[in-house]
């Protein structure tokens, strides 16, 4: 899908990446070896999106030992990093993360899968919302270790930690009965709600 969007599939891996991890710096060989791609085919897709404003390059001759890949890396390294003052960088972090939220849709259904399961919701990542003290609000009765390991597939996907929370609906009552801020912070901000069976 967003190949069709973007022309390239590094490309909208390069993106997903960078946009998940916006504070996170990255140079040519770090980014070929967690996308498993040809250094060439990165090094073009990342001078495209710095030169479209999407990323911005960073200079520095400071190069920790762990990272040293060749001589020419000891002299100075360019890294890149997103650019937050890209004028659509909100609404293309969004976009980019849901569409791979929906690519990815099969962890959502492993999650509805593992038990009984009154109200889910993305919120945090998934919304563009860095503030949020989580990233999936899970409500029922599920198994932990499960929950976690499915979570731990997207992680990998996305290169970034995701924050999740898990509930009993007798919880979940009693937080929305006492007006919990954690909760209430949740409710009120802006979410993808995907099973609710609570209200």
């Amino acid at each position: 899908m967003l190949e069709q969007l973007f022309g390239s599939k590094i490309r909208v891996k390069l993106l997903r990446l960078f946009l998940a991890n916006p504070n996170k710096r990255y140079y040519l060989r770090e980014l070929a070896r967690i996308l498993g791609a040809q250094i060439n085919s990165i090094r073009r897709e990342v001078d495209n999106l710095a030169s479209l404003g999407i990323l911005k390059e960073i200079l520095s001759a400071k190069i920790d030992v762990a990272e040293k890949d060749t001589k020419e890396d000891n002299i100075e390294k360019k890294y890149f990093q997103a650019d937050k003052d890209f004028p659509l960088f909100s609404e293309l972090k969004a976009l980019v993360l849901r569409a791979h939220l929906i690519i990815k849709n099969g962890i959502l259904r492993e999650i509805m899968d593992e038990g009984n399961i009154y109200y889910l919701v993305l919120t945090g990542l998934f919304v563009n919302s860095e503030d949020s003290s989580t990233d999936i609000l899970i409500v029922g009765k599920v198994k932990k270790e499960r929950i976690e390991k499915i979570v731990n597939k997207f992680e990998k996907d996305l290169d970034r930690n995701i924050n999740y929370t898990i509930m009993p609906k007798s919880e979940f009552n009693y937080r929305r009965e006492i007006t919990d801020r954690f909760l209430y912070d949740i409710l009120e901000s802006e979410k993808i709600v995907i099973i609710d069976r609570i209200s």
